[in-house]
């Protein structure tokens, strides 16, 4: 099954500008939105801040060195030959867990660029390490994966009976509840926690594709795993999956959220929407639509879409300059808790908790300024439960450094200290050497088909050392 996955695009932009196209950038204003918004000025600075700059050299020089392979035609080639070996092997000799040198070599450059750690002591340690640089939290996911033969794949069944049962349950089930549990214990509170039900195996393939109800045992391990996470305060992020199981997903998110969504304004399971596909605007608005009727407040991940070579082409947008109007104008509505030409309800708007997953240097601007924009300039319609909705703003760990740094130092900048309308994330996860070389995989794969915005990571971090460097010299 995993050898099958699609490349995910995550967000992907060909168009983003690098650091060096603006190797400066000032933080204390946002993108303009509209001729009314006013960019927020910090006295106190006397120049610009580089956001680079507030990455530990290891990082840069690890980050340059991964975005040359993944940018180089020579270079990525064998390299991903070699990861998906890696990733797929039955050979031990070939297995990082149970090779040290190979362990020790991949731990120290791929799996450190995009990993947490293997286990709580070097999670958390890692995760330390970016609130220390300035990110608000993490989204933290487990990295083991459930791995279906063809056979099983291509005949599903309910797995709800007899030797099959007890089997899915003992292998599958069991150990995707408790990596996922220990994941929720090692988040801090107002971090987030990835769930995707697909590496629960086949009891939940089979109910998902079918729109079926999670099976007992399925179902007993979903509602510890939601107890706990509201316990702790750490919300979970349903993860999106291919169209032929989303629509049983999206089934489950709404029954979940119903149940656990119930503090004003605070979401502690989140759907993700995936603005790519045109059905997007009408689902997420009957989502919100069932919000508001049910008072509940919706949780929304939204990204661009992570299927593009799975999904059917005519389900996606034509272009990627529409996925991207989309985008802004779905951010932009749930930021304001306002309908517009792309999201339409004919209700009030519901409470509406946000978080974007985006690579995107103009989307993340364009939400930051819509945000700021409403504290400079309350609708005139004040809702009651306040005039925005809770906001968060994503990367993956060891991409799209540009974009995070820039937010962390807009965090920085922020003179009333709340740093509310930029409270950023990195996606980020952990399990050992071994269990992470699927992941490790699919992050290769998607450097190489984002190509533009790899050369773009590659060449801020160039320009990065070399600012440094003069900047020693005291040239900066």
């Amino acid at each position: 099954m995993e050898a099958t996955e699609p490349r995910r695009r995550l967000h992907s932009s060909s168009n983003r500008p690098s650091a060096l196209d603006s190797p400066a950038v000032d933080v204390t204003s946002t993108a303009s939105l509209k001729s009314h918004i006013m960019p927020a000025e910090d006295a106190t600075m006397s120049k610009p801040i580089a956001p680079l700059s507030v990455l530990p050299l290891s990082t840069v020089v690890r980050t340059l060195a991964t975005t040359t392979i993944s940018s180089s035609r020579i270079l990525l080639p064998p390299s991903l030959v070699a990861m998906n070996v890696l990733a797929h092997t039955k050979n031990p000799i070939l297995n990082p867990d149970k090779n040290p040198i190979l362990g020790w070599l991949l731990k120290k450059t791929f799996y450190a660029q995009f990993c947490a750690g293997e286990h709580g002591a070097e999670v958390r340690k890692t995760v330390s390490g970016l609130r220390q640089i300035g990110f608000t939290g993490v989204i933290l996911g487990y990295a083991r994966e459930i791995v279906l033969s063809e056979s099983q794949t291509k005949n599903l069944t309910a797995c709800d009976v007899g030797p099959e049962k007890d089997e899915c349950v003992r292998s599958e089930i069991g150990p995707w509840a408790a990596g996922t549990m220990e994941t929720v214990r090692l988040a801090e509170p107002g971090d987030f926690v990835a769930l995707k039900f697909t590496g629960a195996g086949r009891q939940a393939l089979y109910a998902l594709k079918n729109r079926l109800a999670p099976p007992k045992e399925l179902r007993a391990a979903i509602d510890d795993i939601c107890n706990l996470a509201r316990e702790r305060n750490v919300p979970l992020l349903f993860d999106a999956e291919q169209t032929a199981l989303q629509a049983g997903i999206d089934d489950w998110t709404l029954e979940y959220q119903r149940k656990f969504n119930t503090d004003p304004g605070h979401a502690i399971i989140y759907g993700t929407y995936q603005a790519y596909l045109k059905a997007c605007p009408a689902v997420l608005a009957s989502h919100l639509r069932a919000a508001a009727k049910d008072g509940f407040t919706l949780g929304v991940k939204l990204v661009r879409g992570a299927y593009l070579g799975a999904d059917p082409r005519h389900i996606i947008h034509d272009t990627k300059e529409d996925t991207d109007r989309y985008y802004d104008a779905i951010s932009e509505s749930l930021i304001r808790r306002e309908w517009n030409d792309i999201l339409k309800q004919d209700v009030e708007y519901p409470l509406v908790s946000v978080l974007l997953g985006s690579h995107n240097l103009q989307s993340v601007r364009h939400a930051r300024a819509v945000r700021d924009s409403i504290t400079i300039t309350p609708p005139k319609t004040y809702p009651a439960q306040g005039p925005v909705s809770e906001l968060a703003i994503a990367q993956l760990q060891g991409m799209a450094d540009d974009v995070s740094c820039e937010l962390v130092c807009m965090k920085k900048a922020d003179k009333s200290g709340s740093g509310e309308s930029t409270r950023a994330y990195k996606y980020i996860v952990w399990g050992t050497t071994g269990e992470c070389m699927k992941y490790l995989l699919r992050r290769a794969h998607e450097n190489r088909d984002a190509v533009q915005r790899t050369r773009s990571g590659r060449d801020a971090m160039w320009g990065e050392i070399k600012r440094r460097f003069w900047s020693s010299l005291g040239r900066a």
